[in-house]
This record gives structure tokens, C-alpha cells and sequence, in this order.
């Protein structure tokens, strides 16, 4: 992959309370940056959210519309969602892991990408787009969850 960037913020709250709402899909557009919508396109095989299930998201990044579907690879709750691009303009593989901490959660997001032609090419100004993106991202939900 040309892109892995990762970003970690303590949430002053239990894991539970911090990957419930994260790990929501109902949630994404709330507390993720670019998303404008995000829609259960396949339930997991056992019904509901889960690994199996996809996701289609509507967002924008770079002044660009994106469309692409996310299926869950793991589903861990609290700890851990795993989920890699199925369809849509790049390779993706993203991971929320959330984690016990002495001042409440340790929540991490994981995002790799592309992998080659222009996203070889565009890698660094990607890597410090999606590093900011996610930066913001684990901001917002700390905000959202402590208002």
C-alpha cells in the first residue's frame, strides 16, 4: 500500500461507551470527516452489523466526490473493526481499535491506500490529507461524546 497512516487520541471515557458509538455506522457521518452519507448495503451473514456486512459511503476528499463500500473484515466490539474497500476509486483498508487507558480510551484508526500510478505518485500530499482527516475525525468524536 502507498498510504498507512495512523492516529491515536485518549477519550476521556470507558472503551464500551467510546467503540459504541465509533463503531456505529449510523454514526459516520457525524463524527467522520468528508462523509456525507454511509448506508448499510449488506447485512453480516448472522443479520446486522458484523463482519461480512458493507457499507456504502458517500464522501469528499480533495474536492472530490468519492463513492466506495467497506466490508467488515473483523468486528470486535469494543476493541477492534477492521474494515477494507470492496468497490470505489482506491484500495483501502481502515481499522478502528479502541483500547483500555488509565485517563479512559485509547482510540486508534488505521487507514492504508493505493497502490500505484497516481496514488504512487500523489502518496505524501494523500498521506498529510488523510493523517489531518483523521486527526479531526478523533477530535470530532471526542467533542460528539462529551458535549
Amino acid at each position: 500500500m502507498t498510504v498507512d497512516v495512523s492516529v491515536e487520541r485518549v477519550v476521556p471515557l470507558p472503551p464500551e461507551r467510546v467503540a459504541g458509538y465509533a463503531m456505529d455506522w449510523r454514526h459516520d457521518a457525524d463524527w467522520t470527516q468528508g462523509i456525507r452519507t454511509a448506508e448499510l448495503t449488506r447485512e453480516a451473514d448472522a443479520g446486522g452489523f458484523g463482519a461480512g456486512a458493507e457499507v456504502t459511503r458517500t464522501a469528499s476528499f480533495l474536492g472530490r466526490r468519492i463513492d466506495y463500500v467497506l466490508r467488515v473484515t473483523a468486528y470486535d466490539p469494543p476493541r477492534l473493526l477492521d474494515m477494507e474497500s470492496v468497490a470505489g476509486p482506491l484500495p483501502m483498508h481502515v481499522t478502528y481499535a479502541f483500547a483500555p487507558h488509565p485517563r479512559g480510551t485509547l482510540a486508534r484508526i488505521r487507514v492504508r491506500g493505493g497502490s500505484g500510478g497516481f496514488y504512487r505518485l500523489a502518496a505524501p500530499l494523500l498521506a498529510r490529507q488523510v493523517r489531518s482527516s483523521l486527526r479531526k475525525d478523533l477530535r470530532d468524536l471526542e467533542l460528539r461524546l462529551t458535549e
